[in-house]
């Protein structure tokens, strides 16, 4: 099966990313031929700063590959890299009602909160589409919040199959397990848009300082607390032994305890738990030749692919033909 998700490079990877996306990726390079792409032409939206979107993109390449990302197993490119793909998305939007975007989540919540909606949002599904039908992609995992971009995918193969003969494989969307399960330093869901993160590879005495910061409730230390759906234990669980986990929960239901113990014991796994993945981004980043050599090599991997594709969209709505040349 041939799977396929990208990530965007609109800030440092957090444990959210890691938790809700990045770690199931790499679970399904196992036994699947697997494309992911770091999603820097989405990135424009947001991300106007030339060379921040150049570092970002390096970046985001380095912690991937840090966390266990295998180019002898996955392709990994940058989306910029294949211009097979933008050329894609405009035969897409040849049909691609307006009302259908004008319906996506994406735009219709940036509309609702006053904030500048430009084409580029307006027209995202559609590249996100473009991304997904270039490779003939089976599965696609992704955030239940991206959902409604797999039915717009598919309501656009549809609807190019209907018009111009059987070219695009219907994709299925695969729901990240914990996508919604990654609690912030606040509370609420960890999302750079929400300034609650924590850094995967931050500097281990600022990570340190930044879970002595998270935000609890100010219950009694003596009283007992049930800890799932608690702030400190949700995360704590994510990086836990099962018995280190077992015995947290205890002490937690036993009470007489207080927040400052469980954000030590907190810190402690998480810096042991990212320990290899720290190590390896160290040795990685001495090599910057390496890394764009994993890119060009996935690009071309990937450019392989979506030229066949591109190609049998072209042919078949007629604006690539056949010629023959008499002899």
């Amino acid at each position: 099966m041939r799977v396929l998700s990208g990530i965007q490079p609109t800030g440092r990877f957090h444990w959210g990313n890691y938790f809700g996306a990045i770690r199931q990726y790499l679970d399904l390079q196992e036994g699947n031929e697997a494309y992911y792409f770091i999603a820097n032409l989405h990135a424009l939206t947001t991300i106007r700063d030339r060379q921040l979107l150049s570092d970002l993109t390096h970046d985001a390449a380095l912690d991937l590959l840090a966390l266990g990302l295998d180019p002898n197993r996955a392709v990994l490119y940058a989306q910029s890299d294949v211009p097979e793909v933008s050329e894609l998305c405009w035969l897409l939007m040849t049909v691609t009602p307006m009302g259908l975007l004008e319906r996506c989540v994406s735009y219709k919540d940036k509309k609702a909160k006053g904030l500048p909606a430009d084409a580029g949002l307006f027209t995202y599904p559609v590249l996100m589409s473009a991304d997904i039908l270039a490779y003939d992609a089976d599965l696609v995992p992704v955030g239940e919040d991206q959902l409604q971009h797999i039915e717009v995918c598919r309501d656009l193969a549809g609807s190019f199959n209907h018009r111009f003969g059987e070219v695009f494989v219907m994709p299925k969307g695969k729901v990240l397990q914990q996508s919604a399960k990654v609690p912030g330093t606040d509370g609420e869901k960890m999302s750079k848009s929400y300034d609650n993160t924590i850094a995967l590879f931050e500097d281990a005495k600022k990570q340190r300082k930044q879970i002595m910061r998270i935000t609890t409730d100010s219950r009694p230390m003596e009283e007992p607390k049930e800890p799932e759906g608690d702030v400190l234990f949700d995360l704590y669980q994510l990086m836990a032994t099962d018995a280190e986990r077992e015995e947290m929960a205890a002490l937690y239901r036993r009470g007489g305890f207080g927040y400052g113990e469980v954000k030590k014991a907190l810190a402690d796994v998480a810096e042991r738990y990212f320990a290899e993945p720290r190590a390896r981004r160290e040795e990685l980043a001495a090599q910057p030749d390496r890394i764009q050599e994993i890119l060009a090599d996935g690009a071309s991997q990937a450019r392989k692919k979506a030229s066949e594709v591109l190609r049998r969209a072209q042919e078949a709505c007629g604006v690539k033909t056949r010629w023959r040349v008499e002899g």
